[in-house]
């Protein structure tokens, strides 16, 4: 009852008792609560401590009971400037955290205008995801570029989609296409397939983006490099035109696990990319990274194309390509 004043359960109870038998001894105490005599010497102490008690010029040497009445208005006395000092103390917290939230809003760090938030730190969008996945209701639509996945990604992603899939989220993927000549991504995919979720895959892909629920999307700041931040973008006209754009894209990818349809001979989909970001001006290196695959897989592709149209140089290849129409 006078926790708040200092007082335990202990010192209140031989309290208590003393003012009712302020004459009995130490050992009286004792043998009443049925404690041991150190048990009550300390709960003495307590009382002392907190001038509930005076000492005693008696023989006996028990001390004595101070007035109740003065002892806890000091007592209160002394709690309330505690109370006091704390309020003080909450204020000037406050005053604090307020400084601290303007000038993190005043930089890039967790900034949100016209809708779109900017993250720098790679830990904040490991975060930003995980808080995501927790919240997911309806769907997330997703672009994966950057080719084959470690196992070790893979593994880390199949409680996540587990997750998401129990919970009655519809996930769809869309991979570059160069995981298809990854043993390790067929399994994951046809694995995704046992769980419910869709993927799909095309040659090249415009930037990595995920879409959560068709609320939330995240898409790095530089497209080149994913490490340089995020964007989270919550502006609803934006958002509309990234889902038309993955719908669009969707609808042009083929299905994982199906085996291509492209006949022996033709111009694959892959191939037809690869031709584009050259004619772009992309070096073999940049549309490798486009395309996922390795600098020594881009470099065959081109040979088997200069064979199939019949070129003996790149500089043929260019002319083949405009002659036949591929593109």
């Amino acid at each position: 009852m006078l926790g708040a004043l200092g007082l335990t359960d202990e010192g209140e109870a031989v309290y208590r008792l003393m003012i009712a038998q302020p004459d009995w001894t130490v050992a009286q105490l004792a043998e009443e609560l049925h404690w041991g005599v150190d048990s009550v010497r300390a709960a003495l102490d307590q009382l002392a401590d907190l001038e509930l008690l005076r000492p005693s010029w008696t023989a006996d040497g028990l001390p004595r009971m101070a007035n109740p009445q003065v002892a806890f208005e000091v007592l209160l006395a002394r709690r309330q400037a505690d109370l006091t000092r704390q309020l003080q103390e909450v204020e000037v917290s406050r005053a604090v955290i307020a400084a601290l939230t303007e000038e993190y809003a005043a930089s890039d760090l967790g900034t949100e205008r016209d809708g779109i938030q900017r993250l720098h730190s790679m830990e904040d969008i490991r975060i930003l995801f995980q808080e995501l996945g927790r919240q997911t209701q309806e769907e997330t639509l997703s672009f994966a570029p950057g080719g084959p996945q470690t196992p070790e990604n893979r593994a880390a992603s199949r409680p996540v989609t587990e997750a998401l899939l129990a919970r009655g989220v519809k996930v769809r993927t869309i991979y570059l296409s160069s995981v298809r000549n990854d043993p390790g991504s067929i399994t994951h995919a046809d694995w995704l397939a046992e769980q419910g979720a869709q993927t799909r895959t095309r040659p090249a892909l415009p930037m990595r983006m995920q879409i959560v629920d068709r609320k939330v999307a995240v898409v790095p700041l530089d497209p080149d490099d994913s490490s340089k931040g995020a964007a989270v973008i919550r502006e609803q006209g934006v958002l509309a035109g990234l889902c038309a754009l993955f719908e669009y894209v969707w609808e042009a990818a083929e299905p994982f696990g199906e085996i291509s349809s492209t006949p022996k001979g033709e111009i694959s989909n892959q191939q037809r990319e690869l031709l584009r970001l050259l004619s772009k001006g992309l070096t073999d290196e940049a549309a490798a990274r486009q395309l996922g695959v390795s600098l020594r897989t881009e470099r065959r592709m081109i040979t088997d194309l200069m064979e199939q149209l019949g070129a003996q140089s790149r500089f043929q290849l260019g002319q083949r390509v405009m002659e036949t129409g591929v593109l």
